[in-house]
């Protein structure tokens, strides 16, 4: 079944205020501490995002580049990872509008992108 819309799973590190600004303009996001996840490593956390298809939102560029390079390596899936630089979140949304609104979710897995 081919899916349209990313859905989001934030890193504990990512304001809290970015998941009440997206969903007002209509997607599906839950933070780490709604999914009671908190403290879990980071491999954890990327694991519980893929048993939920969800995109893994983050600001740890370092652990994460090498966590989706460990992905590609032994062929495991995922459903995308985003890497944001930390700013105000009105700026994040703006940007991450641009990925929700043109990439679909299938288009999605596997890749890693930055906002």
């Amino acid at each position: 079944m081919s899916r349209i819309f990313i859905e989001l799973y934030l890193d504990e590190d990512v304001d809290v205020l970015l998941a009440d600004l997206l969903r007002a303009r209509g997607f599906t996001v839950i933070t780490t501490r709604e999914a009671g996840q908190l403290g879990n490593d980071d491999v954890s956390q990327l694991d519980y995002a893929v048993s939920r298809q969800k995109t893994f939102f983050t600001h740890n560029r370092a652990d994460f580049e090498v966590l989706a390079q460990t992905y590609f390596t032994t062929g495991r899936s995922h459903y995308g990872i985003i890497i944001a630089v930390r700013c105000d979140p009105y700026e994040l949304v703006r940007r991450l509008l641009i990925v929700l609104n043109q990439v679909t979710a299938d288009e999605m897995e596997n890749q890693l992108r930055y906002v």
